[in-house]
C-alpha cells in the first residue's frame, strides 16, 4: 500500500489521458498477441510449405527491398502515434495504416478487414470487460441491471477508458499487421543481428520458427489424410478424428524433432 504522504521523485515522460496504465498494457499485450496470431494464421491457411501465408505476401510487397531498419522505425512511429494521440488521431492513424498496407501488398480493403477480424474478436472481449462495472449503487452507472445485491452496468469512466483502449489497441494491431506483412522472416533475423541481440537467442528463435513449421506440416498432412477418408463427415467422427490427430501429431513431432537433433549433432551444433 502506498503511504498517503508519498511524493513521486520523478515525473513520467508520458502519462495516459485516463490516468491508468492498464489500458496501455492491454494495448501492448494485444498488439504482441496479434503478431503471433497473424503469423500462425497465415501459415496455417497456406498452400505451400516453403513460402506460405503472410511470408509469401511479404515477398510481394512494394517495399521488399527497403531496409528492415526503416520498416522497424516506421512501425515504432505508428505505435507511438497509436499510444499518444487522442481518439481522432488514432482513427486517422488506423485509416492511414490500412491504406498503406493495401497499397503495398496490392490487396483489397475487404481482405485487410478479414485479416483483422480474428484479433478484433479478442479485442472486443477485452474492451467489454473494461466497459462494464459492478457496483452496489446503481446511481453511479449510466445504464445497469440488478443481479442480487449488485448492479452491473456502464459507468461514465468505464465508457471513456473503453473507448480510448479500443481505438488505441486497434491502431496498434493494424501497425503490427503492417510490419508482419512487410517484413519477411530473413529480414527479421537480419534486424535482430544488427540490433546486437545475443546469438543464442537468435538461434533459439530460428529453431522455434522451424518447430512451428514441423508442427503445422504434420498437422496439415494428418488432417488431409483424414479428410480424404471422410473422417470429418459427422460431428462424432470429427471429434474422434481430432483426438486421433492430436495423439498422432505428438508422436510424429517427437520423431521429427529427434531427426533434426541428430542432424544438428552431425553438424557439431553447440547451441
Amino acid at each position: 500500500m502506498v503511504a498517503p504522504d508519498y511524493q513521486p521523485w520523478f515525473q513520467p515522460l508520458y502519462e495516459p489521458a485516463s490516468g491508468e496504465i492498464e489500458s496501455l498494457l492491454f494495448t501492448l499485450q494485444g498488439s504482441l498477441g496479434a503478431a503471433v496470431i497473424f503469423y500462425i494464421l497465415g501459415y496455417a491457411r497456406a498452400d505451400s510449405a516453403v513460402m506460405t501465408g503472410f511470408d509469401r505476401l511479404s515477398y510481394q510487397s512494394r517495399w521488399l527491398q527497403v531496409a528492415p531498419e526503416r520498416k522497424f522505425l516506421l512501425w515504432l512511429l505508428l505505435m507511438a502515434l497509436a499510444f499518444t494521440l487522442p481518439a481522432w488521431g488514432q482513427v486517422l492513424t488506423l485509416a492511414l495504416t490500412a491504406a498503406l498496407t493495401c497499397w503495398l501488398l496490392r490487396v483489397s480493403f475487404w481482405r485487410w478487414c478479414r485479416w483483422m477480424a480474428l484479433p478484433f474478436g479478442f479485442l472486443l472481449v477485452g474492451v467489454l470487460t473494461i466497459l462494464f462495472s459492478v457496483s452496489r449503487d446503481p446511481q453511479m452507472l449510466l445504464a445497469s441491471f440488478r443481479l442480487g445485491a449488485f448492479s452491473i452496468g456502464i459507468s461514465a469512466q468505464g465508457l471513456t477508458v473503453a473507448g480510448e483502449t479500443f481505438w488505441r489497441s486497434l491502431a496498434a494491431m493494424a501497425a503490427t499487421l503492417w510490419l508482419v506483412l512487410n517484413l519477411p522472416f530473413p529480414q527479421l533475423i537480419i534486424l535482430l543481428k544488427r540490433g546486437r541481440l545475443p546469438r543464442l537467442l537468435t538461434e533459439q528463435i530460428l529453431l522455434t520458427w522451424r518447430f512451428i513449421f514441423i508442427l503445422l506440416d504434420e498437422a496439415m498432412a494428418i488432417h488431409r489424410a483424414q479428410t480424404l477418408r471422410f473422417g470429418y463427415g459427422s460431428v462424432p467422427q470429427g471429434y474422434r478424428s481430432l483426438a486421433m490427430l492430436v495423439g498422432l501429431l505428438f508422436t510424429r513431432v517427437l520423431l521429427r524433432y529427434q531427426q533434426m537433433s541428430t542432424a544438428l549433432d552431425i553438424k557439431l551444433y553447440q547451441g
